[in-house]
């Protein structure tokens, strides 16, 4: 994918992903199945007839959601039984050229700590300005061409 292809799809994600952002949507403790089931005045049983499984099926089922122990295929089928849509998405907590920058930013902060230090035991020290400009160089050269190695741990 090219750095504008990758910028485009960057774009997309953000503007489609950006109200969930500014929701902030908390998962019930118990989880969906149970704060929904409940909410609907729906018993186990009748939950379970909905999905042609056991009703201990369906304390299972809440039990392993509470826990984070479901399966994607197991939250799709319930949701689908209570007449809910299932929704799964990573919802960046800013973004996405934002926590891009930012990785930029801390990767060159690092290799110039770096760098400052070797000059400064051989007394070549480079003054702070210097050192802040060389910082946005080398950022908007990652940015610009979307290094995989921004990603690489040091």
């Amino acid at each position: 994918m090219s750095n504008k292809q990758a910028g485009l799809a960057r774009k997309n994600l953000d503007k489609r992903l950006s109200p969930l952002r500014a929701d902030r949507i908390v998962t019930p403790s118990r989880g969906w199945t149970k704060a929904i089931r409940e909410a609907l005045g729906m018993t186990t049983r009748q939950l379970a007839e909905r999905m042609g499984v056991a009703p201990s099926r369906v304390t299972t089922i809440e039990k392993a959601e509470a826990t984070g122990a479901i399966t994607l295929k197991t939250l799709r089928e319930t949701a689908e039984a209570l007449d809910c849509q299932f929704v799964y998405a990573f919802v960046p907590t800013k973004a996405l050229d934002d926590i891009l920058y930012d990785q930029a930013e801390r990767k060159v902060r690092n290799e110039l700590a770096h760098l400052n230090h070797t000059m400064r035991l051989e007394n070549q020290a480079v003054n702070v300005e210097d050192l802040e400009g060389q910082k946005r160089r080398i950022v908007a050269d990652y940015l610009a061409h979307f290094s995989r190695k921004l990603w690489d741990e040091e």
